[in-house]
């Protein structure tokens, strides 16, 4: 930000703009078990995905309620409680998604 005298200035702020969308079978997504740092606590991530944080979230709402478990979207991955892969790889290959599974 700089320092300006004229009373008329007005700062423009650089908005970050979210990468668009792209269609499923454009996706490359990863479908890995992990629990290090998480108390021994067994999670199930969904990474790689490219688009909105809204379709994300999207994404995580159907996801969950197809396993029929609790998680969360954040930071473009998706985060599901317990090692559901055989359930989310299943539900991403019904929908369309490109995806590789990962992790033992």
């Amino acid at each position: 930000m700089v320092y300006s005298t004229n009373p008329d200035f007005q700062y423009r702020y650089e908005e970050e703009q979210e990468p668009e969308t792209l269609e499923p079978g454009k996706q490359d997504l990863r479908v890995l078990r992990d629990s290090k740092g998480r108390g021994g606590k067994t999670v199930t991530i969904v990474r790689g995905f490219v688009g909105t944080t809204a379709d994300l979230e999207a994404l995580c709402k159907k996801l969950k309620t197809r396993c029929g478990i609790g998680g969360s979207a954040k930071e473009g991955e998706i985060l599901l409680q317990g090692d559901v892969r055989d359930k989310a790889c299943e539900f991403l290959e019904k929908e369309g998604y490109r995806f590789k599974r990962a992790g033992g």
